[in-house]
């Protein structure tokens, strides 16, 4: 592939919901391209960029895509991106790296969640948009009424500049608003506009140019006299119009069919901006304040995307803002402030890999094993060090506890583990104190099974996936008094150790204490730590769950010994047997842990999610609006919400999201109490 400066290249991230066409479209430029000679598909397996085996498996976009294509003297980089919500860390990354999108729509179909977060993402971003309405030959396919719903979501903006010819079965071709050309067949021949078109192409396009004259002053002057504009005057306030964000184009065709794809890469290359044309955007720690995209500039690339390959070891792709990177070379890690060796430089097509000399400013290449770079760091130069502002990915909301499938798979599980974290910034591995657990965290169910299919096909480890177990703990709800005399005699010294001990509950949230207010010497000074550590032990599992007994005070207050046959031991076992006796006539009770939850929605939702919260033991604090979202305040037990992100999916069909925080403890009500202590006895039997 030839070398590109900035001002030739393209990148453009292909977003939108998942099913909706992106990867066949996609598929459909790179096969116009001459860069394959057959036409792959997503259903078969044979697409170049679906081409991890979970995603021919599961027929949808799992990882983020490069395919770099050379189109009239352009270089576009497409990067197709998963339209999966759970997957929304790799289209956060490609948008970050972007100066373009493409949103793809179904045409048989309704504006959809990813529709929505592909906009919001594209305005986030900056990003100059062409909205693409595909699968234009299936059943139901109706372009304006898609059309219609994208202006009354995301403005009147969003204009078509080509209008279909027929759809469904009878899909032919397009209509170009502003030559007024009619093209049909893969081919693009060129026809007349059918007859009974005519007024509805002459009426979109109307709409068009009152909408570009709006955006030039000159223009919107010709208009207001009723003077004719020609079609390059047209095109040219309209290229500058979708660089600058005032208006979103509408598209249409078919990936599969290979209709409109053509005029889909011309519009790209002619329409939307290069490298050279956008700001690049620098983080605040940067000592450099403005950045152009040159060559001769200081080099300054984000890493924005990182792969595990059993083979190869880890994966790097970046894209280069300023200056360059050669193969074989070292650069300066300005986040970890650390040297870098720079291998054998490639450009990724699909799973397949061209080396080339060097990644000049603008353009997006990958390269293998860097030692300490990872997803978000700039690769610069030491003495001129710039910081490119990072990908800001969301944060996990959904978490399962990880177990090793067979002994064979534990000493491989935590360096596996890792790896996988490492290809995801939206995915975390911890473990639970309290619980014991491994506990992998992500966005959702499907990015959790996705995870331990790698980690099984890439690195040969097998997981088991549970649900976390909760962290409760165990107290007491009155004050009492206990006793154990640890007494044996069998031959020789005896064992012997009598404590008297008192309990009393604390505040929640206080913690345990261990007092003494021995008289007399009843137990000899050199003993009361013995006691204590017994306590400390006997603290550690209660005697509803075995979960940890908190918030208690126990006071050793009286006892015995005996000159000979008491031992430290024999203190420590009276002080644990006293602690238990002690909490079984305490009326003990369980503790949960109560989360804030702060759920934001649709406004639409809004009694269907409070009513399932309802449903989850929680209390609504509030509901604050905020624009079209409702923002509800909660504090619901987290026993309730393990699974929270899969039902709130469910509730708004991927529209909402929420974050959750530990808050405090609160008794568990005694039915459900009874129920986990049964629960916990009947496990605990089981393993013995």
């Amino acid at each position: 592939m030839n070398q590109y400066h900035a001002g030739s290249i393209r990148n453009v991230v292909i977003m939108g919901h998942g099913s909706e066409g992106k990867t066949s479209l996609a598929e459909a430029i790179f096969f116009n391209s001459g860069a394959v000679n057959r036409l792959g598909k997503v259903d078969n397996g044979t697409s170049v960029s679906d081409f991890d085996p979970d995603e021919i498996k599961r027929k949808l976009s799992i990882n983020l895509s490069l395919l770099p294509v050379e189109w009239d003297g352009v270089k576009i980089n497409l990067l197709d991106s998963p339209g999966y919500p759970d997957f929304l860390g790799d289209v956060k990354s490609a948008a970050r790296v972007c100066e373009g999108a493409v949103i793809v729509l179904a045409a048989n179909s309704d504006v959809k969640t990813g529709t929505e977060i592909a906009w919001g993402l594209s305005r986030e971003e900056n990003l100059s948009r062409i909205f693409f309405v595909s699968k234009m030959e299936r059943e139901n396919a109706d372009f304006f009424k898609v059309k219609d719903e994208v202006q009354e979501k995301f403005g009147n903006t969003c204009l078509p500049i080509q209008i279909p010819v027929g759809s469904q079965a009878d899909f032919k071709g397009v209509i170009d608003l502003i030559s007024g050309i009619c093209y049909t067949g893969t081919e693009r021949t060129q026809t007349e506009i059918p007859e009974e078109l005519k007024d509805r192409a002459a009426e979109e396009k109307e709409k068009l140019i009152e909408a570009i004259a709006e955006t030039d002053d000159n223009l919107i002057e010709k208009y207001l006299a009723g003077e004719t504009i020609s079609s390059d005057e047209l095109s040219l306030a309209l290229v500058k119009a979708i660089k600058s964000g005032a208006i979103s184009p509408i598209m249409c065709g078919s990936g599969l069919a290979n209709i409109g794809a053509i005029d889909l890469a011309n519009a790209i290359k002619d329409l939307l901006p290069s490298p050279e044309e956008k700001e690049i955007r620098l983080a605040e720690a940067s000592t450099i304040k403005e950045l152009k995209a040159e060559e001769s500039g200081p080099l300054a690339a984000l890493v924005f995307k990182t792969s595990a390959d059993p083979y190869v070891g880890k994966l790097s792709m970046f894209r280069v803002y300023s200056g360059h990177i050669d193969s074989n070379s070292q650069v300066w890690n300005v986040n970890q402030g650390a040297n870098e060796r720079i291998g054998q430089i490639f450009i990724p097509r699909g799973k397949n890999q061209e080396s080339v000399p060097h990644i000049g400013a603008g353009d997006i290449g990958a390269v293998a094993k860097l030692a300490v770079t990872a997803t978000g760091d700039t690769l610069g130069d030491q003495s001129n060090p710039v910081v490119i502002a990072p990908v800001t990915f969301p944060a996990p909301c959904y978490s399962v506890a990880v177990y090793p499938h067979s002994k064979e798979d534990v000493d491989k599980l935590g360096s596996s583990l890792a790896r996988i974290v490492e290809e995801d910034p939206t995915m975390s591995v911890t473990r639970d104190a309290d619980t014991g657990e491994t506990i992998l965290s992500g966005l959702g169910d499907t990015q959790v099974e996705v995870a331990a299919e790698r980690m099984h096909r890439k690195f040969g480890v097998g997981v088991d996936l549970k649900t976390p177990k909760v962290a409760y703990k165990e107290t007491i709800s009155h004050k009492v008094t206990a006793e154990h005399k640890h007494k044996k005699q069998s031959g020789g010294h005896g064992q012997y150790g009598h404590v008297m001990m008192e309990l009393e509950p604390l505040p929640r949230g206080t913690g345990n204490e261990f007092a003494t207010r021995i008289v007399g010497g009843s137990i000899p000074k050199n003993y009361l730590p013995a006691v204590e550590k017994g306590v400390m032990e006997a603290i550690k599992e209660g005697i509803l769950t075995g979960c940890p007994v908190v918030d208690v005070k126990a006071t050793a207050y009286d006892g015995s010994f005996h000159p000979v046959d008491s031992s430290e031991i024999c203190f420590k076992i009276a002080g644990s047997q006293a602690f238990k006796k002690g909490m079984a006539a305490a009326n003990p009770i369980l503790l949960e842990p109560i989360m804030n939850l702060r759920v934001v929605i649709p406004g639409d939702y809004t009694g269907d999610v409070v009513g399932d919260l309802n449903t989850k033991r929680a209390r609504v604090n509030g509901i604050t609006p905020d624009g079209d979202m409702n923002i509800i305040e909660a504090q619901v037990p987290l026993a309730e919400v393990n699974r929270y992100a899969i039902d709130l999916k469910s509730i708004t069909q991927a529209r909402g999201k929420f974050s959750m925080e530990f808050d405090h403890y609160e008794e568990v009500p005694a039915h459900l109490a009874q129920k986990i202590s049964e629960e916990a006895q009947a496990e605990k039997e089981e393993t013995k």
